[in-house]
């Protein structure tokens, strides 16, 4: 038996020895440790130990004192003592820990177990280091003492751990299993313990789900509805947004957020759907205008804004009586051709609707959200109308409740991303009925305007109703298998149905008379081969059921169904004649039913409800009078209606349904075949039919400015994005303004060549008669010493389509800042496009090539057109100085057009060489130098130098630099800087105007484009160009120097 001095002592070497074989490496103190480790080392180690003791932690730089008096080999390098207790046999060191004399000093001990503390924390034994002495015999309890801190820092260190891992992540990867995590048994038997307190402790567990945090709770119908509507306050959803959000890539425009494009690869799909099948779009967002009053007083106050010169106005037979939707162009009142405020569409509603013998008439003007305050503004003032009306000025929502209401007007002060706790009002809660799309208006904001003098009433009916549109030859028939007419209902059981209005229609045999020959027309639409078979602009009114209660199982594909057309002569009526006027008539202009079809719309939660009640599955389920009533309203859209190829591609309907209804309707139609397209196929099928796309092909519109300004804003930051080595330097390539197109400077720099032309002219006739081709216009020069515009590093100003010259100071008072100039002189030198039909029918016939012959040539054309003289040339431009000239180019042979692509007048060579050679592709423009390259590097180093010089600086100083440096913005590598040249004759080839759109079209097999010429570049290059070559023009894109031949068209 030992003696009980060697118990502690056996203990702890047996607790050292069970470190060893567990963790397969002596453990030794932190102070030794610590003296071992390189500096690497020592980092690593100081991370891992600053949660030890104070008492145990040493210093890095620890160095043994030679006066440190040793307690039993207390103060003793471990390292010796462990040789010490290892050199000999146990029984050795058994006799040796018997002794307890203190030990003394041998100096042949000492010279043999000198050891050195090194610096950086290594040992090193040697005759330099410390010497120390190592003891023969030692106290178990004594020594035990003096190590209790680095006894309990090592236990403290088995059984705690340093690390946030779980036990089974401390396993090599080969031995981990993923039942670990949950299956404390498939670890190894020494670690289950462990791993089952782990297991236990709160951390670990499965967090218990409360119901408000649930995902069922947070997609709370009417939490989900207040957040939707807090996300709506810059930009307004449609109630087809969740749907568009997931599958088209989402843009924020206009102040709403729309589809832009479908997220799958659907280009071709949707123009084959617009030509073959059906393509569906959501035009919610379109603003509709209402105004109320009697017929001659809102024809008078709208007859300055429109003129017959350009087409229909809002007098147009077909039209006032409600049977046609019309269209047209507003400008300033009195202000024809210049000062356009842009397009519009309109509708009046029928006078012969059945019960309402009033003379007042209601009129709704359709127009594009960027145009909306600009016509709002203009109507008001012609219409006279100042006082807002008093039910306007604070509209509270009829579907809250008192306590709701109160809670709303709190909702932007409360945090709604959070998860407010459930109050139940008892007996008196309602369901809020509530939809994505309302709760957008601002209740304080004023939406209805009346005349005191005129007694016109205008309201802003926005996101009042929904618009969908058809595009397609089977739009029809998609229409008539998706909505069917509403069932009459005469039984005394309709008295209790929320759908009181229809009750009180079907007791009126005239209505109930009235809505089955809706319904007869309506069923003969899905036997048409096409939309455009009908006569442009056909409404027709209807009431329908709930789209829901048809909708099948799966997706199917509807096709024409000849047999719904047998009765040929009703079919012929309505293909010539086209709806009569009392079918055009829908309850969907009374706002009050409107509202209340809204309001009384069965949720999709009761209708899957009555659906699980039904006893055969799938069957139809029937409502009866309970079904909902939805007032409609069909608008034929006529599709391609100018030129003489693909007349009517591009026809269909659009459908207006009122508010809350948009999805209930949408699904509908696609699932019977409809593909969704976004605004990038709007703009498609604009380019297609050939007609201008809103802003962006209305230049002389202030929402087509703005659009131009914020388009080249945008193209300009992608161009600076790319290297200057990866992007095309358009100085050398003769491109003076690539991202947006300067109209003032065309169209003036063009008059002034004319009028140069004329005075040179006028100087070798020998009469020396004058004449003027702009009558008694004076054309204002810019004076080069006034110019002072700093380069926008955009190759032109962003102003450039609405200013000269950019930011150019003029004497010419009808070019200084934005405002519109005064006298008719001044009016007359703006920017307008030509809308004259006749003047275009003009242009047309002159741009088609003639036969050779002069005799041919000098003919007058057909349709009483006048022959291209100079004297017909004077008097369109007298009428129409600096005007621009929608035209349409088709290229004739290879190459894709590009929108800011140059429209060129070709040379007497290139016809030359296109005569000798047919499959010419066309001339090449020279590279151009660039003078900037040199003054941008210059700059830069300048640059580079100031800032070395500013660095010792202080800091306001450089503030200041840094403002001034600021204010002077610096031009761009690759893009023109300063006031641009003459326009026109830059490059060898002169300009005669810009594409807006371009692409190669799949409709005719080439590259087609859409843009602007100047009229008076237009009428010279026509006369100078060979009879059998005219009309051919070159094409050049920004970012190339080859032309292409390509003929332009003018349709009307």
């Amino acid at each position: 038996m030992l003696p009980p001095a060697l118990s502690p002592f056996t203990s702890f070497w047996r607790l050292w020895r069970s470190l060893v074989i567990l963790t397969g490496k002596p453990w030794l103190p932190p102070s030794v440790r610590q003296a071992e480790m390189s500096n690497a080392k020592e980092r690593k180690h100081a991370k891992k130990m600053r949660n030890q003791p104070t008492n145990v932690t040493l210093s890095s730089g620890f160095v043994a004192d030679r006066s440190v008096k040793h307690h039993n080999g207390g103060g003793k390098p471990f390292r010796a003592q462990k040789q010490e207790s290892f050199s000999g046999t146990s029984r050795q060191r058994q006799t040796r820990m018997t002794h307890y004399s203190p030990p003394e000093p041998d100096v042949n001990e000492q010279s043999s177990s000198k050891v050195t503390f090194n610096k950086k924390g290594g040992w090193k034994a040697g005759p330099e280091g410390t010497s120390q002495e190592i003891p023969k015999y030692i106290t178990a309890s004594t020594f035990a003492q003096a190590r209790a801190a680095e006894i309990s820092a090592m236990l403290k260190a088995v059984t705690q751990k340093s690390s946030n891992s779980l036990v089974f992540q401390t396993l090599p990867r080969h031995m981990r299993r993923r039942a670990m995590s949950h299956n404390v048994k498939r670890l190894p038997r020494r670690l289950q313990e462990i791993a089952q307190k782990e297991a236990e402790k709160a951390v670990h567990q499965k967090k218990e789900h409360s119901k408000n945090k649930c995902h069922k709770a947070r997609r709370c119908h009417i939490n989900r509805v207040l957040e939707f509507n807090r996300r709506q306050k810059k930009n307004i959803w449609l109630e087809t947004h969740i749907w568009h959000a997931k599958r088209f890539h989402m843009v924020k425009k206009w102040g709403y957020c729309l589809g832009e494009r479908p997220t799958v690869k659907s280009h071709r799909a949707c123009y084959r759907a617009m030509t073959n099948r059906c393509l569906l779009q959501d035009l919610s967002y379109y603003c509709c205008l209402e105004l109320k009053g009697k017929e001659e007083e809102i024809l008078k106050a709208l007859s300055p804004m429109c003129s017959i010169d350009t087409g229909l106005t809002f007098a147009a037979v077909h039209c006032l009586s409600g049977k046609r939707q019309g269209s047209l162009m507003l400008y300033r009142a009195n202000k024809y051709p210049r000062e356009v405020l842009g397009p519009v569409t309109f509708i009046w509603k029928s006078e012969r609707s059945p019960g309402d013998p009033s003379e007042n008439r209601q009129l709704w003007i359709w127009l594009h959200p960027t145009l909306k305050q600009d016509i709002l503004e203009e109507i008001k003032v012609v219409c006279q109308c100042t006082e807002p009306t008093k039910s306007t000025v604070c509209i509270s929502d009829p579907l809250l409740t008192p306590n709701q209401e109160k809670s709303q007007t709190k909702l932007p002060d409360e945090k709604i991303g959070k998860k407010r706790k459930w109050k139940d009002d008892g007996e008196n809660a309602k369901p809020i009925k509530k939809f994505i799309g309302d709760g957008t208006r601002d209740p304080h904001q004023l939406y209805s305007w009346i005349s005191p003098t005129t007694g016109i009433l205008i309201s802003d009916l926005t996101m009042e109703m929904n618009r969908f549109r058809l595009i397609g030859p089977l739009s029809h028939s998609i229409l008539t298998e998706a909505v069917k007419a509403a069932a009459v209902h005469t039984g005394e059981d309709t008295e209790n149905t929320p759908h009181r209005w229809w009750t009180e229609t079907c007791k009126n045999p005239d209505s109930v008379s009235l809505h089955h020959r809706q319904e007869a027309i309506f069923a003969l639409l899905g036997g048409i081969t096409s939309p455009a078979e009908i006569p442009a602009g056909t409404i027709l009114g209807l009431t329908v059921g709930d789209p829901r209660i048809n909708l099948p199982q799966k997706r199917s594909k509807v096709l024409p169904n000849p047999e719904k057309c047998q009765d040929n002569e009703k079919v012929r009526q309505l293909l010539l004649e086209g709806v009569p006027v009392e079918c055009t008539h829908s309850f969907i202009w009374n706002q009050a039913i409107s509202k209340s079809v809204t309001e009384n719309k069965i949720s999709d939660q009761d209708l899957n409800w009555k659906r699980s009640e039904l006893l055969v599955p799938g069957s139809q389920l029937v409502l009866g009078p309970h079904e909902s009533k939805i007032p409609l309203l069909l608008i034929q859209q006529p599709g391609k209606v100018t030129g003489d190829d693909r007349r009517g591609w591009g026809s269909g309907w659009d459908v207006l349904l009122p508010k809350g209804w948009g999805m209930a309707f949408w699904i509908p139609l696609i699932y019977r075949g409809a593909r969704v397209g976004g605004l990038k196929e709007a703009i498609m099928h604009s380019q297609y039919k050939r007609s201008p796309y809103i802003p962006g092909d209305f230049p002389d519109c202030p929402a087509g400015i703005l659009f131009a300004k914020e388009q080249a804003k945008n193209l300009l930051e992608k161009y600076k994005r790319r290297p200057p080595a990866k992007r095309p330097n358009y100085v050398k390539l003769g491109t003076l303004a690539p991202f947006c197109c300067p109209w003032e400077q065309l169209t003036r720099d063009w008059e002034l060549r004319a009028q140069a032309q004329e005075e040179s002219s006028v100087a070798s006739s020998p009469s020396g008669e004058e004449s003027d081709w702009r009558g008694d216009e004076v054309p204002c020069a810019p004076t080069p010493e006034k110019t002072h515009q700093v380069s926008d590093a955009m190759g032109t100003s962003l102003h450039a389509c609405s200013e000269p010259r950019g930011r150019m100071d003029t004497e010419c008072p009808a070019q200084m800042g934005t405002e519109w100039a005064t006298g008719q002189d001044a009016a007359r030198r703006h920017l307008c496009v030509l809308r004259s039909r006749a003047s275009l029918k003009q242009l047309s016939a002159w741009c088609g090539p003639s036969s050779e012959d002069s005799r041919a040539a000098r003919q007058v054309p057909s349709g009483g057109q006048q022959e291209l003289t100079r004297e017909a040339c004077l008097s369109l431009l007298d009428r129409f100085p600096r005007a621009l000239v929608w035209v349409s180019l088709s290229l004739l042979r290879k190459g894709s057009p590009e929108p800011h692509a140059m429209i060129c007048v070709p040379a007497k060579e290139d016809f030359l060489q296109l005569s000798q050679d047919r499959l010419y592709c066309g001339p090449q423009e020279s590279k151009h130098s660039d003078p900037f390259k040199s003054k941008i590097r210059k700059q830069k180093e300048k640059k580079k130098l100031e800032k070395r010089q500013n660095q010792g600086h202080t800091v306001s100083e450089g503030l200041e630099a840094g403002h001034t440096m600021a204010e002077h913005q610096a031009p761009t590598l690759g893009l023109w800087s300063g006031p641009l040249p003459d326009v026109t004759s830059h490059c060898s080839r002169v300009l005669l105007g810009f594409v807006t759109q371009g692409d190669f079209s799949m409709a005719v097999g080439c590259g087609e484009a859409l843009g602007f010429v100047s009229l008076t570049g237009l009428l010279d290059m026509l006369s100078n160009q060979p009879a059998g070559e005219r009309g051919l023009v070159l094409l050049r894109p920004p970012a190339s120097l080859q032309y292409r031949f390509a003929r332009i068209a003018i349709e009307v």
